[in-house]
């Protein structure tokens, strides 16, 4: 099964940093989807952190919205009233193969929290019958049993009215009850928070890099003036959230890290007083600004290790031994550009917590403060693509090691990424960032993707607005794409997206048919020092292969290792370059094409490498 996140319009989406959930590990293989048949809880529920109500946090797991209270995981089964939910403890859904139904391990907890339970719950839970009998063989604590013979040991701070009348009227079992819904009503005269939103005209959020999770005004001027780039980035947030909120439509992918914690005090057979959702609610590390100051001695210029259009990289070792690359987003004077390093900086969040590869690279952390936007990500050691094709690393000591065969390999691990994103992730993810630049190259000369600041996800399109082709079931590349305005690197930036404004899965077979040109020829994507017309290398690489004078441009270091033997490979791997780069995408390859055809090249590289090592042999 695929993951999956649920397709809605991605200028929104990008904000939502609530998908910052770990990927899953080996063990958990199921996907939790998002359904679109799911309700959207309203304001003051937010799955965006910074936005909403700190206390109103939701999350979609397993096709179900979680709401955490007291540390407590609960299922949000529906909202009855502006001012009350219908809660379950999160455990009554966890998986059981007999008749041992999963209990809680301790009582509800509301203090400290705007919600109560109205005197309905209580006498409700008041007129629930003694059901021990059903599960007296099951493994349960001390607390559990008590709680069969008396339900109302559940809730906590229920009025004494309302329980006086203790009579057994209800012979439902307990967990079916609670499967049902226990409602919880919130009192918006008694939260300054809520009076706090009404006066700021109800744009509200909260820092959620405090501790204390102060409130923050974010529709005032006065308050994104002091509060500089945090307000900004809040501001854009909430923006996006309410946008969601006027259509109507949840946006999630989240896979699970299975992970220890939860639970209460005491046993409960089988689930070890752990509660298995407990778990699922752990957001990767938020980093304070002070943190990672200290760990890059004040972000000092020794420590950068790259700079880019939304940011510089600094090397650090985190507290538990890990080297780390943190990228610290340029601060930006001007609003529109402050934004702009805000749906980067959400984006990035959002996709790579979402997704998980092996050649992608990982996120451990980031850190949203006023004094600076900060991420923190897998440090590769050994460079990117563009290193070794242009920069420091192509020297005489390294071309031993960045061969033919090895480029080859570069090229099907970043098709292997492509696939992921395009067909194993639903809606599919398309970068729109392909370049030599963002591939990172291990010492194992293993690739990592990285930079998805500019990733959107692809929804179907209107059936007038999509070209005609075939359905896979999972989507076909011809029906899906985003209305967006171009954005990319120079001279990997697919001319069909740059005409139309529609983002598609073949926009980035084009740039990647660009890098697929990098890795044959060794020149740059642009080089104003070519000419006029050549300035690209695409339009070069297209024009010499037309005039079948391929020969002159493949790289130097490749005949000298390989020869004319690697030349056939070479040739198939430009034929399929000049197919990427086509100016209608119509006439491209799909990431699956390119994924099969560099197997097969990979392997015919193969079988010429032996044999020319057994000739040497000779």
């Amino acid at each position: 099964m695929k993951p999956s996140l649920h397709p809605i319009n991605i200028s929104f989406t990008i904000l939502f940093i609530f998908f910052i959930n770990i990927a899953s590990s080996s063990s958990s293989s199921n996907n939790r989807i998002c359904s679109s048949s799911l309700f959207v809880p309203s304001y003051p529920f937010s799955s965006s952190i910074g936005c909403g109500h700190p206390s109103f946090q939701v999350r979609c797991i397993s096709n179900r919205w979680i709401i955490s209270i007291n540390s407590t995981p609960f299922v949000l089964l529906s909202l009855p009233t502006s001012h009350s939910l219908l809660i379950s403890p999160s455990i009554l859904f966890s998986p059981h193969h007999n008749r041992c139904e999963p209990l809680p391990t301790r009582p509800i907890d509301l203090s400290s929290s705007p919600f109560r339970f109205p005197n309905l719950t209580c006498s409700d839970f008041s007129s629930l019958c003694d059901s021990s009998s059903a599960q007296d063989d099951c493994p349960l604590s001390a607390w559990q049993r008590r709680l069969l013979l008396r339900p109302l040991l559940l809730l906590g701070g229920c009025a004494a009215a309302a329980t006086r009348s203790h009579k057994c009227t209800n012979n439902v079992a307990l967990a079916d009850f609670l499967r049902s819904g226990i409602r919880v009503d919130w009192d918006v005269t008694a939260d300054p928070y809520f009076s706090g939103c009404s006066s700021c005209r109800g744009v509200c959020g909260f820092n959620a890099s405090d501790a204390s999770k102060p409130f923050l005004c974010l529709h005032s001027d006065e308050v994104v003036r002091d509060h500089g780039p945090s307000g900004l980035v809040l501001l854009s947030c909430l923006f996006a959230f309410l946008c969601l909120l006027s259509i109507a439509v949840v946006a999630t992918a989240i896979f699970l890290r299975a992970g220890g914690g939860g639970g209460g005090s005491g046993t409960s057979g089988g689930f070890g007083g752990r509660d298995p959702m407990a778990g699922f609610l752990r957001l990767p590390p938020v980093y304070t600004y002070d943190q990672l100051s200290l760990l890059t001695e004040g972000f000092d210029p020794k420590h950068k290790i790259g700079d880019g259009g939304f940011g510089s990289v600094y090397i650090a070792r985190l507290g538990d031994g890990r080297t780390a690359a943190i990228k610290k987003l340029h601060v930006r004077p001007h609003r529109a550009a402050a934004d702009s390093s805000t749906r980067s900086f959400c984006n990035e969040i959002m996709i790579l917590s979402s997704i998980d590869h092996p050649n992608l690279v990982k996120l451990h952390g980031y850190c949203c403060d006023r004094r600076g936007l900060v991420l923190v990500y897998d440090y590769v050691p050994n460079g990117t693509l563009a290193d070794h094709l242009h920069g420091s690393r192509r020297s005489h000591h390294v071309k031993s090691s960045f061969t033919w065969p090895v480029r080859v390999d570069i090229a099907l691990q970043t098709a292997l990424v492509l696939e992921y994103l395009h067909y194993m992730v639903h809606p599919p993810v398309v970068h729109r960032d392909i370049t030599s630049s963002n591939i990172f190259i291990d010492e194992e000369m293993l690739i990592k993707v990285g930079d998805f600041g500019l990733s959107r996800l692809l929804s179907p399109l209107p059936s007038d607005q999509a070209s005609s082709g075939h359905d896979d079931g999972a989507g076909s590349a011809l029906d899906r794409g985003v209305w967006t305005g171009p954005q990319g690197t120079p001279g990997y930036l697919d001319p069909e997206y740059h005409r139309s404004f529609r983002l598609t899965e073949k926009s980035d077979v084009y740039s990647f048919g660009v890098v697929l040109l990098e890795l044959v020829t060794g020149m740059r994507a642009v080089d104003p020092e070519r000419d006029r017309k050549e300035v690209g290398l695409a339009d070069l690489a297209v024009s010499r292969i037309q005039s079948r004078e391929l020969r002159k441009m493949v790289d130097p270091d490749i005949m000298q290792q390989g020869g004319e033997s690697m030349m056939g490979t070479v040739e198939a791997v430009a034929e399929l370059a000049f197919r990427c780069v086509a100016s209608e995408k119509d006439d491209r390859p799909d990431s699956r094409e390119l994924v099969a055809e560099l197997r097969r090249i990979r392997n015919w590289v193969r079988r010429t490498h032996s044999a020319a090592d057994d000739g040497c042999k000779e």
